[in-house]
């Protein structure tokens, strides 16, 4: 395991800021684990466990170890009754492992399709699109338990999975790093149209039979490629903004006054609201700060467009912010993690 120090770090975030870590390891195989925390570089407290780098804002240069997620694998364990239990290391690119049960007649992540970054990543913000939350397809989540340096197993009730978050966000943030993830998938196919977008998409590749998975994740890849730009091309974090759950009385009296707005009630009686929509209404397609932009084509992506800065993308963001609260009164949360907790969210937040 070779270590190395002031590693760059711009290919390894999808926003593309520039940053270096001060110290650099590859993980290709979970056992490596155990040499990893051994290492005099080491701090359990600011070790970052990087996978694809599509969830993270380097607001400066990483003071401590980065480790990069690259173990690979997928594995069946078992398939009965129609429900397939296959696990995939959590260094899988996700996308590649949605393609792979695709291509195997599996369904079931099939509306997940194109969502940047890692199968690790995947439960610890409860990736969702289209209708569908990983956390259905979850069946266990395999963890290294940093406090008592052992391999651990959390069930799907364990992870405490809602929306957009989860047990690695909130009290497990620190001590557990995902190794790999087992999902159950199904091995009929019933496909999940809940948005209108994606049922056209479709029905025009089906062209009158019965839709596959496949059907499905080209339809999604279609629409995603439409309205997404490419961060290899345009730097970004995909959604940088959490769709907002508000009360059914104040989605009740917003729709009264914007009877277009798109809305999804919820199991509890809240409604989510569309937080792209918002943000468009606001006029803020192509709003540019510094090198940071809202993309022109989907309101919810900021962009890269000019060697944006950390607090480009930050001023940027809090303006959006601001106008939506001003216009809707509705708070917008971002979607992306800032690493380190940058001088300027404190300088504006005291």
């Amino acid at each position: 395991m070779q270590v190395r120090h002031h590693t760059d770090l711009t290919s390894y975030n999808t926003f593309g800021l520039a940053a270096k870590a001060a110290a650099f390891v590859s993980l290709r195989h979970a056992a490596e684990l155990r040499d990893i925390i051994r290492l005099p570089e080491y701090r359990r407290d600011t070790v970052l466990w990087l996978g694809g780098g599509s969830n993270i804002l380097l607001s400066r240069d990483y003071p401590g170890l980065v480790v990069h997620m690259e173990n690979k694998g997928i594995r069946t364990l078992s398939h009965s009754d129609g429900l397939v239990l296959v696990e995939a290391q959590a260094g899988e690119i996700w996308h590649d492992f949605v393609l792979h049960t695709v291509s195997q007649g599996w369904s079931g992540l099939e509306n997940l399709s194109l969502i940047p970054g890692t199968v690790g990543a995947s439960p610890v913000q409860n990736i969702g699109a289209y209708g569908v939350e990983v956390k259905d397809l979850i069946h266990s989540v395999n963890c290294f338990d940093l406090e008592t340096e052992s391999f651990v197993v959390l069930s799907n009730a364990e992870c405490g999975f809602a929306y957009r978050e989860s047990l690695f966000k909130q009290a497990g943030k620190g001590f557990y790093v995902i190794v790999s993830v087992v999902f159950t998938l199904k091995d009929t196919f019933t496909p999940n149209l809940k948005y209108g977008d994606v049922s056209d998409a479709v029905a025009k590749l089906a062209e009158g039979r019965a839709p596959t998975a496949k059907d499905v994740s080209d339809a999604v890849c279609a629409i995603r490629q439409s309205k997404l730009p490419d961060p290899k091309i345009l730097g970004n974090v995909g959604s940088f903004f959490k769709n907002p759950v508000v009360s059914a009385e104040t989605a009740a009296a917003l729709l009264a006054q914007y009877p277009e707005m798109p809305r999804y009630p919820q199991p509890d009686g809240s409604v989510k609201l569309a937080a792209g929509w918002l943000i468009d209404q606001c006029r803020l397609k192509g709003f540019q700060i510094g090198g940071a932009a809202v993309h022109d084509k989907q309101a919810l992506v900021l962009v890269n467009k000019n060697r944006a800065t950390a607090e480009d993308v930050y001023r940027l963001a809090e303006h959006i912010r601001r106008v939506v609260v001003e216009k809707f009164q509705v708070e917008l949360s971002a979607e992306p993690n800032w690493l380190p907790r940058p001088e300027f969210y404190e300088r504006n937040t005291k």
